[in-house]
C-alpha cells in the first residue's frame, strides 16, 4: 500500500448516504462443513513457514503493538519450558496457505526474536526485565541448551478449513467475524483484501489512488469503503446482468474469481475506471455522485454504469444527463430505501442506461 494510503486518518469521511454493504450474508441460506484439526509445529519450523509467507498476516489486522518488556516475557516463558498458547489459521485450498486469524502477536514475537530484530523499530532484539540468566541476550547469545529449547517447543496451531461449499473461501467472512468480534467490527472490504489477496486486491489499491477518483471522492478511507466503491462498479460492469443480493455476496464472488486475473483483463479493468471516473470528474466536478450532501452510493453505481455502457464523453452533453437524471421521481425513488434489492438495482440501473443512450 502506497505512503499516500497509509497516511490518512479519516476513517469516516466522506459521509456516505446509503450504506456501502448495509445487507448481511445470511448464515440461513449456505450449511458450512468446516474441518477443524489441530497440528504441532516446532517453533524452529514456525518461524521458518512464517518468514517464507506460507504463514501470513492480512491486510486488515493490526500492525505489532507489543512492547519490548512484553516481547521479552513471552519468549522467557518459552525458554522457562511454559506451554505457549494456541494459535488459529485459516488453510486456503488454492494456494495450500495459512492465515493467521488469531496469534498475530505472538507469531511475530517468535520470527523477530529468531531473527535478531525487533518487529517495530528493526532494534536488536535482546531480552529485557527478564531473570538474569537471558538478560540482554539476542538468541544468537543464548546457551546452546536454552537455544535448542526454544526452537524445538512446540506451539499447538488449531486450523480451519472450508469442505463445503467448495466455492472458495466464503466461509472465512463468518469465522473473522466470530473470532475477531472484541472491538472495532471487520468491513468487508478489508476481509477480502486478506482472503483474495492477489493482481485483483492491488489493481484495486492502485485505482483507488487516481486523481480524479481522489478529488470526488475525499480523503482515502482507512476501512477501504473507496476500495469497495470500485469493486462495485466493475462487478456491475462486467456482470450486472448476473446481480444477485446480497451486494455483499455479489462482491465476494466477483473478487474471488478475478483474484489472479491476468495482465490482460488488469488494463481492461483499469481503463474501464479511470477512463469513467475522468469522464464524470471533468463533466460534474467534485460534487457528483452527491443528490444531496453525502456522496450517495447508489448514484454512484448507477451514474458509472451509464456513462461507461454508453461511451458518452463530451462533458456539456454528460453533465445535462446528469441534471436530468437526478430530476426524474422514478430515478430517486430507486437511490433511496433498499437500494440492493435485485428490482431496485436493474431499475436503477437500466434508467440510467436510457437516459445516458439517448444522448449518446
Amino acid at each position: 500500500m502506497s505512503q499516500t494510503e497509509d497516511e490518512s486518518e479519516n476513517a469516516t469521511s466522506p459521509i456516505l448516504e446509503g450504506e456501502v454493504e448495509s445487507e448481511q450474508l445470511s448464515d440461513e441460506e449456505t450449511i458450512y462443513q468446516i474441518n477443524t484439526y489441530g497440528a504441532d509445529f516446532t517453533v524452529d519450523g514456525l518461524v521458518k513457514r512464517f518468514d517464507r509467507g506460507d504463514i501470513f498476516r492480512p491486510k486488515f489486522q493490526r500492525n505489532f503493538v507489543w512492547t519490548w518488556p512484553q516481547a521479552s516475557k513471552f519468549i522467557e516463558s518459552i525458554l522457562l519450558g511454559l506451554p505457549i498458547p494456541s494459535v488459529f489459521l485459516y488453510r486456503e485450498e488454492s494456494t495450500q496457505k495459512h492465515l493467521i486469524v488469531d496469534g498475530l502477536q505472538r507469531l511475530t514475537t517468535l520470527a523477530s526474536f529468531s531473527n535478531g530484530r525487533l518487529p517495530h523499530n528493526d532494534r536488536v532484539f535482546r531480552l529485557r526485565d527478564v531473570k538474569e540468566r537471558f538478560e540482554g541476550r539476542t538468541f544468537k547469545e543464548l546457551e546452546p541448551e536454552d537455544q535448542r529449547r526454544f526452537e524445538d517447543a512446540v506451539v499447538h496451531a488449531m486450523i480451519i478449513q472450508q469442505l463445503a461449499p467448495d466455492d472458495g473461501n466464503s466461509a472465512v467472512f463468518h469465522i473473522f467475524d466470530r473470532l475477531n468480534s472484541n472491538g472495532t467490527p471487520l468491513q468487508p472490504q478489508e476481509i477480502r483484501a486478506a482472503v483474495y489477496h492477489g493482481p485483483f486486491q492491488d489493481l484495486l489499491g492502485e485505482l483507488n489512488l487516481d486523481p480524479s477518483w481522489r478529488a470526488i471522492f475525499g480523503a482515502v478511507h482507512k476501512r477501504a469503503k473507496d476500495h469497495e466503491l470500485i469493486l462495485r462498479f466493475l462487478a456491475l460492469a462486467y456482470n450486472g446482468d448476473n446481480y444477485e443480493k446480497p451486494m455483499k455476496g455479489f462482491l465476494n464472488s466477483f473478487m474471488e474469481k478475478h483474484r489472479h486475473l491476468d495482465q490482460r483483463l488488469q488494463q481492461e479493468f483499469a481503463s474501464a475506471f479511470t477512463q469513467t471516473i475522468r469522464i464524470i470528474h471533468n463533466a460534474i466536478g467534485e460534487k457528483a455522485f452527491r443528490p444531496a450532501r453525502s456522496f450517495n452510493v447508489s448514484a454512484f453505481d448507477s451514474v458509472m454504469l451509464g456513462v461507461f455502457k454508453s461511451q458518452l464523453e463530451e462533458p456539456d452533453a454528460v453533465r445535462e444527463v446528469y441534471q436530468k437524471l437526478l430530476a426524474d421521481p422514478a430515478y430517486q425513488e430507486t437511490i433511496t430505501g433498499a437500494t440492493s434489492d435485485e428490482t431496485v438495482v436493474e431499475a436503477r440501473l437500466a434508467i440510467s442506461l436510457r437516459y445516458f443512450n439517448d444522448a449518446a
